[in-house]
């Protein structure tokens, strides 16, 4: 198995565990992350949060508004730039949502993810 599809495989484990500590700490401090369901929520970012402060409250809340959000991953394919992370999205305000997300790693950690709806 590739680094980073460890890499990915962590991101799963904190994110399903409702763990925003050890998922933000998987980012460089530096880091972007774009998403629809950001703009929809905040347009006033373009889609786009800037940093772990705002990955992290990002995160709380989502996990607050949306109790028992789960990723169910069916696809990971990675290189020695980027993982592509494909997962089934669980929310309790819809059906499932196949989601692909993209993450960009430098020295370990990701420095961009971008999320695409299905």
């Amino acid at each position: 198995m590739h680094a980073h599809e460890t890499l990915a495989l962590a991101w799963l484990d904190a994110f399903n565990a409702g763990d925003v500590t050890a998922l933000v700490a998987l980012y460089a401090d530096d880091c972007t992350h774009t998403s629809p369901m950001i703009r929809a929520l905040h347009p006033e970012t373009g889609g786009k949060l800037l940093g772990k402060a705002a990955l992290t409250t990002w995160w709380t809340d989502a996990l607050k508004r949306l109790p028992g959000l789960r990723y169910e991953k069916t696809a990971v394919t990675a290189n020695e730039d980027r993982v592509f992370l494909e997962y089934v999205r669980h929310a309790p305000d819809g059906a499932p949502m196949p989601v692909a997300e993209v993450f960009d790693v430098r020295g370990g950690k990701i420095v961009a993810s971008r999320v695409y709806h299905g």
